[in-house]
């Protein structure tokens, strides 16, 4: 695996600056071998800040690359690909981050034997606590995918799903925050009614979903298994869990992600 990857940037919005960052910070390539060109003037001042290569157009980013990220919209995607497919080559790695897209799709744009790679990151890669997908066409290589799971795994964690779960993973953690913000506000909401401080409330809540988010990823127990260690006989917190479990706690998140994975699925055949 190259140890310092030549990466391009198409697109310079802020899951792109999140994952230049992340490429810098967890010293996967450093920000002179980061290529860049947005349309938007502040987008490529920000990467000329942090010391990126800041092209006029998109050929240009695609000749210096050997790993290409699309991070332009969706509807976005086919133009730019078509635009820098002789740029590209067979010799770049092209990584979409666009929602929807499928690999058959950017496959007609670019030549024959195109090495496509599509990655569904979610918000928290601002942070550096993503939870990502990547997904690779038959063209590309072990090698490839290594490339770009040690890119993504800087912003957090990293999963490789075959192309038809990326809708399901799209419904559990690219939607997921969403869930998780309305958790920590509902959890904040039952603090302030129980007489705590709004500002305490919020804190308190969001670090014990940060703390039994920890908790699974570093124990190997099962979440039941943690959930019944909470829960003492004929204790508050039994009490809790059978309040939780009268009003659907469960059923409305699986129906979230299944609801979220079910659109994705609408959205792509437009």
């Amino acid at each position: 695996m190259d140890d310092n990857p030549i990466v391009g940037f198409i697109g310079c919005g802020k899951m792109a600056q999140a994952i230049l960052r992340g490429l810098i910070q967890g010293f996967v390539t450093p920000s002179a071998n980061i290529h860049v060109y947005d349309r938007n003037e502040h987008s490529r001042d920000v990467a000329k800040e942090i010391g990126c290569h800041v092209h006029s157009n998109n050929k240009e980013v695609a000749k210096a690359a050997n790993v290409l990220m699309i991070c332009v919209k969706p509807k976005d995607v086919e133009a730019v690909l078509t635009e820098i497919a002789t740029s590209a080559g067979t010799d770049t790695v092209v990584v979409s981050i666009a929602a929807g897209v499928q690999i058959s799709t950017m496959q007609k744009c670019l030549v024959k034997n195109a090495r496509i790679i599509r990655v569904m990151p979610n918000t928290p890669c601002l942070v550096r606590e993503g939870a990502s997908s990547i997904t690779g066409d038959p063209d590309a290589t072990e090698e490839d995918m290594k490339i770009v799971e040690h890119i993504m795994s800087a912003l957090g964690t990293c999963v490789r799903v075959e192309e038809h779960l990326v809708d399901a993973v799209s419904g559990l953690s690219g939607s997921g925050p969403a869930y998780v913000y309305m958790m920590i506000e509902a959890l904040a909401d039952g603090g302030v009614l129980c007489g705590l401080r709004r500002d305490d409330a919020l804190k308190l809540a969001a670090q014990t979903l940060i703390g039994g988010a920890r908790m699974v990823l570093e124990s190997g127990k099962h979440p039941g298994e943690l959930k019944d260690e909470v829960c003492s006989p004929n204790g508050s917190t039994i009490r809790a869990v059978r309040a939780l479990e009268e009003r659907g706690l469960r059923a409305s998140l699986i129906n979230a992600v299944v609801a979220s994975k079910e659109r994705c699925e609408e959205l792509g055949k437009k």
